[in-house]
């Protein structure tokens, strides 16, 4: 049985227990959140390595970080690198994303590796291998597809995305439509691609029952793709975006009906007054699912800096109600990227999650921010750097910018505001 059909049942798991101790929660809240749609714990049962977490309502914002390896960078030790970095800077999932050779092997040492809940997108492999197998992408078969969801769902993959809503139907929307940037998801683009060369409907939606019943068979969580996100702002909130989340609210609803669990990828690139509306839009068709979105990034003119434009997106989205972000690195649009940046893009959205938390008055959040209040009121800096949402980074800017170790930061130095204020007033900090 399925986490789901378990909390409908009344069941209450070892894996609720954990996301519900990771929260600080009642493991009835992750349960009824699960029998409400409105919280997901990606626990594949052939996952063995996992400690699960709860992403959805009442939970704190989580982040995922995309790693894999490509065909100019096929090494998956690289790849493993960046695992390790993934899981110590924080991140809460993460998703294997290899197109290079050996994707199989792969995929099952990142799962052995990690405990962060592991997500793919099985037509990037199905592809992969079609094009050596055949000599041609396009020659690959609806069955070679679904034999790589059942491999990859055998493995132990805790979520796979699949962009089932990307039908003839809206195929023929976004023909009229005519986007600046048409589609920018490698999954989308190559389903559409296969659709109209072979003119036949998505097989991801034509078998879709097909689907859930794999991923009832290992618990694996449906991550519905986004295929037609907008790739840059002029394309954001259109006919063909809007058109897909109509069909992936149907797809919601019947996954909950097999007792598959089931969460909604989002945009993408979106003005900053339409992030909220977005957010609304999802929520209100596909009736209270998990929101997984990629950014929001804000602006189209930071390549090198979108970490921070999707961080400002991000916070916003979150605020709005999305569930799970979905980093974004300083390599976007630029490259694949490194280990670095993968740290700086996990912590960029990390920074946005929590931000969105305090202002959702999530328990803890704030009180987390207090703490460090306090810590710079005493100029305790230990306790700050203890604090902090990357110790070892503030540890080492702090080593580099105060060498003679004084009490006060070598910006301010014997003009600390804290210092002063303390003895013009006739307090002593207080310690936290």
């Amino acid at each position: 049985m399925t986490q789901l059909i378990k909390a409908r049942e009344g069941i209450i798991t070892q894996e609720m227990i954990a996301a519900a101790k990771k929260e600080n929660v009642e493991p009835e809240l992750i349960r009824q959140g699960l029998v409400d749609g409105t919280l997901v714990v990606p626990a594949n049962v052939n996952h063995k390595s996992l400690e699960p977490c709860a992403i959805g309502k009442g939970t704190k914002t989580k982040v995922n970080a995309n790693i894999g390896t490509s065909t100019d960078f096929p090494d998956p030790e690289a790849e493993l690198e960046k695992l390790r970095q993934v899981v110590d800077a924080g991140a809460d999932a993460v998703m294997d994303l290899s197109t290079g050779p050996n994707i199989t092997d792969t995929r099952r040492r990142m799962l052995g590796a990690s405990p962060l809940p592991v997500g793919t997108v099985p037509v990037y492999q199905a592809t992969a291998e079609a094009n050596v197998r055949y000599g041609a992408m396009m020659k690959l078969t609806a069955d070679d597809l679904f034999d790589v969801v059942e491999e990859q769902c055998k493995d132990g993959v805790d979520f796979i995305t699949v962009h089932c809503g990307i039908t003839r139907q809206v195929i023929d929307v976004l023909k009229k439509r005519r986007r600046v940037a048409d589609i920018v998801s490698r999954g989308g683009a190559f389903l559409t691609g296969w659709m109209l060369h072979h003119d036949r409907e998505n097989p991801l939606y034509e078998r879709y029952d097909e689907l859930l019943e794999i991923a009832a068979r290992y618990d694996v969580t449906l991550s519905l793709g986004d295929g037609l996100r907008p790739g840059c702002l002029a394309d954001a909130t259109d006919g063909p975006q809007i058109q897909e989340l109509l069909v992936l609210g149907e797809l919601v609803e019947r996954a909950w009906e097999k007792g598959v669990q089931v969460m909604v990828e989002g945009p993408g690139h979106v003005p900053l007054d339409q992030v909220r509306s977005n957010v609304d839009l999802q929520k209100s068709l596909c009736k209270g699912a998990p929101f997984y979105v990629l950014g929001p990034l804000v602006t189209d003119v930071a390549p090198g800096y979108d970490h921070i434009t999707s961080a400002i997106g991000g916070a916003l989205a979150a605020w709005a109600g999305a569930d799970f972000l979905c980093y974004v690195t300083p390599a976007e649009h630029l490259g694949l990227p490194d280990a670095k940046d993968v740290r700086d893009g996990i912590m960029a959205s990390r920074i946005a999650a929590h931000a969105a938390d305090i202002a959702k008055g999530l328990p803890g959040a704030a009180e987390w921010d207090l703490s460090m209040a306090k810590a710079r009121k005493a100029l305790d800096w230990e306790k700050q750097i203890e604090l902090s949402i990357d110790p070892g980074h503030a540890a080492a800017v702090r080593k580099k910018k105060n060498p003679e170790h004084r009490e006060e930061c070598s910006m301010c130095g014997e003009f600390c505001a804290m210092k002063v204020v303390a003895e013009a007033l006739g307090t002593e900090a207080e310690c936290c």
